[in-house]
C-alpha cells in the first residue's frame, strides 16, 4: 500500500511551487541572498521586468576607455555569479574595457528539464530590455551580449525578435537547438539575426552542442550573416573548466574586432 501524506503537507508543498509559467521567485532569491552576502568583485545591482525585480552584478571597466558593456546571460537553473563561464568572464572582461553586467534569467526547480523552460520563456525578453536600458543609463552604447547554454537560446530568442534591440554583437557558448518549441530554437534564430555573431562551442562539448553546430551554421547562411562565425576550441568542455583564460581570450578579441567603440569613462 502507498503510504497517504497528510494534508497539510501536500497543501504546504503546493504553497512552494511556482506559478505555472512562471520563474521560482523563491529560488532566485536564495541565489540573490547569497550573491549579495559574498559579492567581492562588482556591485550588486536590482532591476524590474514585468513587475518582477531580479538580480544583476554590474562590474565597471577597469581601464581608463571603455569598450562598450556586455550583458552576462547564464546557463539553465544557475545565477548571475555561476563560477564557470559566467563568473570568470565577468570578472576578466572589465580589465580589457569591457563593463560588464550579469543578470538573472528565469529558472526553475532543480529537477526541471529544459522542455519546461517554455513557459518562462515570455519572461526572457523584458529582463534583456532592461538589462539594455540600465547600460545606457551608464552611457554605455555599444552593447554585446554573451551567453552561455540555455541562455545562449534565450538570448538568441529576444535578438531574433527585437531586431532593434540595441545589441551590437552576440557571443553564444555552448549553444544548442532546442526543439521543444520554435521559440527555442537557436536555428530558427539565427535565421533572423543579422548583427555579428561568434557561434563559440567546445571540442568536447555537450553531444547536443557539437551535433547541431552544423545546423547552426546553415540557418545563418540562410541570413545571409556574413558576420557569423563558428569556432570550436579544441579540449574544451562545456563549461570551459580549465580553460577560462583561453575562454576569456576568445571572447575579448572577437568583441573587440566585432563590435568596435571607445567611450571615455565619466569623471
Amino acid at each position: 500500500m502507498v503510504p497517504r501524506v497528510p494534508a497539510i503537507l501536500l497543501i504546504f508543498g503546493l504553497l512552494w511551487l511556482p506559478p505555472a509559467g512562471a520563474t521560482d521567485a523563491a529560488k532566485e532569491k536564495r541565489w540573490a541572498d547569497q550573491i549579495v552576502d559574498a559579492l567581492i568583485d562588482g556591485e550588486a545591482v536590482w532591476l524590474e521586468a514585468g513587475g518582477h525585480r531580479f538580480l544583476g552584478i554590474w562590474t565597471e571597466a577597469e581601464t581608463g576607455k571603455v569598450e562598450g558593456g556586455v550583458i552576462l546571460v547564464h546557463g539553465m537553473g544557475v545565477h548571475p555569479d555561476w563560477p564557470d563561464v559566467i563568473h570568470p568572464l565577468r570578472v576578466a572582461l572589465p580589465q580589457h574595457g569591457w563593463a560588464t553586467l550579469s543578470i538573472q534569467m528565469p529558472v526553475l526547480p532543480n529537477e526541471a528539464k529544459v522542455e519546461d523552460y517554455a513557459p518562462v520563456w515570455k519572461e526572457v525578453a523584458p529582463r534583456l530590455k532592461a538589462a539594455v536600458a540600465f547600460l545606457r543609463k551608464q552611457n554605455i552604447e555599444n552593447i554585446a551580449v554573451v551567453a552561455h547554454s540555455l541562455g545562449a537560446s534565450m538570448a538568441a530568442s529576444f535578438l531574433a525578435a527585437q531586431p532593434r534591440s540595441g545589441v551590437a554583437a552576440f557571443v553564444a557558448i555552448g549553444m544548442t537547438d532546442i526543439t521543444a518549441t520554435p521559440e527555442m530554437s537557436s536555428a530558427r534564430a539565427l535565421e533572423k539575426i543579422r548583427i555579428p555573431v561568434l557561434d563559440l562551442y567546445g571540442g568536447n562539448d555537450l553531444d547536443a552542442v557539437r551535433k547541431s553546430a552544423p545546423a547552426r551554421a546553415a540557418a545563418a547562411r540562410r541570413a545571409g550573416n556574413d558576420k557569423y562565425a563558428q569556432r570550436r576550441v579544441p579540449g574544451a568542455d562545456h563549461f570551459f573548466a580549465g580553460m577560462e583564460e583561453t575562454l576569456v581570450r576568445q571572447v575579448r578579441t572577437w568583441l573587440k574586432a566585432n563590435a568596435p567603440g571607445v567611450l571615455k569613462k565619466k569623471g
